[in-house]
């Protein structure tokens, strides 16, 4: 599909996503009709990213892993990840680096977000292009998460753990220490 020449064309990119992806974006509908400035609905759209990868590590970890959740959320949460130590930590927890053609779909958003979100000038066809990018990358990353480890972490995250016994606080920290993430 191309990349969009309209707002509507970028509702429509979002309507052809699969269901998971529309609910998880649920505001972008309306940011796009609305008139408020596309910086707004890419600072929606980024901020969510952020937040899938961020679950995407804890719900690894606690599945893969059987990391204690509330010691796997608190390191997460309180671990400064950079995209590319994101990157590096994915692999880490997943056994396999994030395939190129999916990386390629958000990195094409990123150089977009960046320049928006650092005062650069920036065309509204990029901005589409960057809204375009960022709903293609939650639809191949949640495919790419579920194959390597069952969930989606661009949707509802209910009942991603399944019934396995989880490891104890001490030996929790241990793994995610091993893991690179900074454990206090």
């Amino acid at each position: 599909m191309p990349i969009p020449g309209t707002r509507i064309g970028v509702k429509r990119h979002y309507d052809e996503r699969p269901e998971p992806v529309r609910e998880y974006f649920a505001h972008l509908p309306d940011l796009l009709a609305a008139s408020f400035p596309l910086d707004v609905s890419i600072s929606y759209s980024f901020g969510k990213v952020e937040l899938a990868h961020n679950m995407s590590l804890y719900c690894g970890v606690v599945k893969k892993h059987r990391a204690n959740k509330q010691i796997a959320r608190s390191v997460i949460d309180a671990h400064h990840m950079t995209r590319a130590e994101f990157r590096d930590r994915y692999q880490v927890v997943f056994g396999a680096p994030i395939p190129p053609p999916v990386l390629e779909s958000i990195s094409q958003a990123e150089i977009i977000r960046d320049k928006i979100m650092h005062g650069k000038n920036t065309l509204e066809r990029e901005k589409r292009e960057a809204l375009y990018h960022v709903l293609t990358y939650a639809e191949q990353f949640n495919e790419e998460v579920h194959s390597v480890a069952g969930f989606r972490p661009f949707g509802s995250l209910k009942g991603f753990k399944g019934r396995a016994k989880s490891l104890d606080k001490a030996t929790t920290r241990w793994v995610l220490k091993g893991m690179g993430f900074s454990v206090a």
